[in-house]
């Protein structure tokens, strides 16, 4: 019966072999350096006119967008429930300030009648 430790050795030994065997560099000859040949001026017209679009047909100079309209209808009812709801915003603001000036937690307290159980 093997070891134990027999299989793992085994294991190691594989990762570590197929490693070291991935890792060796291809063996190419070098390639000897082309220089780039120089392109005419025709040719780099057209590379540029390929850059930028290569629009032959025109179509999109007959193309309009359509622009949406602004929604000036939605814009006038939110500003009418802002006026309508401000007038509430504000009543309840100030409530809330009047309460929580008359239980101040950081000082003496505003109503003195209550008893300080």
């Amino acid at each position: 019966m093997p070891s134990p430790s027999l299989p793992r050795l085994v294991l190691v030994l594989a990762l570590v072999w197929g490693g070291a065997v991935l890792a060796q560099p291809q063996r190419r000859q070098p390639q000897e350096f082309q220089n780039r040949k120089e392109l005419t001026q025709e040719e780099k017209d057209a590379a540029k006119a390929r850059a930028m679009g290569n629009n032959l047909n025109g179509y999109g100079k007959d193309v309009q967008i359509k622009e949406t309209p602004v929604p000036w209808m939605a814009i006038g009812l939110v500003g009418i429930v802002f006026l309508v709801a401000a007038p509430f915003a504000i009543r309840a603001y100030r409530g809330t300030v009047r309460d929580m000036s008359d239980s101040n937690t950081f000082g003496a307290r505003g109503n003195a009648t209550e008893d300080e159980a």
